[in-house]
This record gives C-alpha cells, sequence and structure tokens, in this order.
C-alpha cells in the first residue's frame, strides 16, 4: 500500500484492544490506548470456546542499524543468507526486486518491474521468489540464485504481503484475511481471518513466518501482530515505534514495512518504505 493519509484515522481504532503498555504515535480519539489493553497476563480468547490463548505484548530494542536505501519504496523484505536480503520495491515506475548487502546498503543486484506495475511483497520457496503487485492480480515468479524472470502466476484481489510456511504462499490483501495458496496451481487451498478478543485484526499488510507464527505489519502503523497460522488468533503484539519515531521522519509515505527473520543466527530486521536504516532488533516482553 501507498500511503497512511488514504485511510480515515478512525479505522485504526481497532488496534486499541492489541496495546497493552505503549501508545501510537496518533492516537484514537480522546481515549488514550492503555485505557482499552487487556491487563498484563490476561488471557485472550482463542477460536475455540472456552479455551484462553495467552496474549503477550512486546517492545522492539534496537542491536544494530544498517544502511538502506532511502528511496527504497519497500514492499517485501527477507534474508537471502546471512550478509544479504532480497528486497521488493513498490510505486509505479519505480517497482523492482533487489539483491542487497546487508552492511552496507548496496544493491548488487536489481530487477526492474514494468512501468505499469506497482510491486509488493516477496517470498522465496523452493528455490524460486514470488513477487505480488497491488492491483493487477499477477506476480511474478523468479529464479532466486540469478533474479531472472521465469514466469507468472494469477490471484484474486489486491497482493499487500507475502510469506511462507514452507509448503504454502500466505498472501495478505489489507483486509483480516489470510490465504494460502498451492505454489503450484495458485489455487486457494485454505483462508483464516485475523482475528483479537473475537474481532477482526485488519490491515494485514508485510508478513514473516517465523517460528511456526505469522508475523503480520498493520498497515499504517508501527506494530506487528503475531499470528496463529492455524486459526488467525493473535497470540501477542510488537511495538515497534521507538525504532524510528515518527517525529523523525520527513515524509508521511515513511511507513513501516518490511520484516525479516534469519532463523540460523536467530536475527529479525525491520525497516519501512523510504526508511534511511534497517534496525536489528530484539523483542523485549511487556508485562509478566
Amino acid at each position: 500500500m501507498s500511503t497512511i493519509s488514504l485511510l480515515p484515522p478512525a479505522r485504526h481504532c481497532w488496534l486499541a484492544g492489541l496495546i497493552l503498555a505503549s501508545q501510537l504515535a496518533t492516537g484514537c480519539g480522546q481515549k488514550s490506548i492503555p485505557e482499552l489493553g487487556i491487563a498484563p497476563g490476561q488471557a485472550a480468547t482463542a477460536g475455540a470456546p472456552g479455551k484462553p490463548m495467552a496474549f503477550a505484548n512486546y517492545t522492539c530494542e534496537t542491536v544494530r542499524r544498517h544502511p538502506h536505501d532511502p528511496d527504497a519504496f519497500t514492499q517485501g523484505l527477507f534474508f537471502w543468507d546471512a550478509a544479504t536480503l532480497i528486497e521488493g520495491t513498490g510505486l509505479n515506475r519505480r517497482s523492482s526486486l533487489r539483491r542487497v548487502d546487508l552492511a552496507s546498503g548496496r544493491v548488487l543486484q536489481k530487477v526492474d518491474l514494468p512501468d505499469r506495475y506497482f510491486g509488493e511483497g516477496t517470498a522465496l520457496l523452493n528455490g524460486r521468489i514470488y513477487q505480488l503487485t497491488w492491483k493487477d492480480q499477477k506476480g511474478f515468479i523468479y529464479d532466486a540464485a540469478t533474479l531472472q524472470q521465469e514466469g507468472e502466476f494469477p490471484y484474486t484481489g489486491e497482493g499487500w504481503g507475502l510469506t511462507t510456511d514452507g509448503n504454502s504462499l500466505i498472501l495478505s490483501d489489507g483486509t483480516d484475511q489470510l490465504r494460502f495458496l498451492d505454489p503450484t496451481t495458485f489455487k486457494v487451498t485454505r483462508s483464516i481471518k485475523a482475528t483479537h478478543q473475537g474481532k477482526p485484526v485488519d490491515h494485514l499488510n508485510e508478513l514473516e513466518f517465523i517460528k511456526g507464527e505469522i508475523f503480520a505489519n498493520l498497515w499504517g502503523t508501527d506494530l506487528i501482530a503475531r499470528l496463529d497460522p492455524a486459526t488467525g488468533v493473535a497470540t501477542g503484539v510488537i511495538n515497534c515505534t521507538s525504532v524510528f519515531p515518527p517525529g523523525l521522519r520527513t515524509s508521511p509515505d515513511q511507513l513501516m514495512n518490511g520484516i525479516a527473520w534469519h532463523e540460523p543466527t536467530q536475527r529479525l530486521l525491520i525497516t519501512g518504505k523510504l526508511w534511511p536504516a534497517i534496525f536489528e532488533v530484539k523483542l523485549i516482553k511487556a508485562g509478566p
């Protein structure tokens, strides 16, 4: 997605129920977010009636800062290896797929999308990279080693974020729904709806599959929802506002939108559209 200005502020008010110990940079009405949150240690209701699921709140602490192209309108991000990232960027006439050196921020390789396409989320599965487009209901397939385009794939509706659980591609479209796609036929094999305390969690955007959970950046915020891939129930929320505070941003387009996880080294990266840095972070649990 492009800018937060397209979304009426009132649409963010449902987020208040996800927050415990922190506030969004822009509030919802006059009520502070902590007043609307659940108490530390309180259980949120899972999908099955009467079966509670612990809900945890986290903040982000910056461990290391890496350079990032400030002109990159980041839409998707993942590790290629310990030193290299794959990044998908958006905007018409500026969309691309890139291989990026993490330490220097240097673009090692870049494939530009045709001008008509607005690039979106990316994912790596079985030696191929898949990249969504926003409104064209078309994705591109690349050889992961060479970034040579090998084909295209269809889907219905908008394309926002993309990740994989190792078997399926998982696609977000800006709603509360996540669709699981067969990577060969691209048919929807199942779908889930993200919820917290029985209420929909929408504006799911950039996705990353981490330790059996789906991490979903909530568009227009510095929040990441942690979702159970079986039920869609939110198991926690991560507030990353302190990493690159809104007061330091020079454009309303500088929205958080980039999550990358490196399993062998247990490193978590976050960045955003037009951000000057990629931040390596660790999660700090709030409350008991």
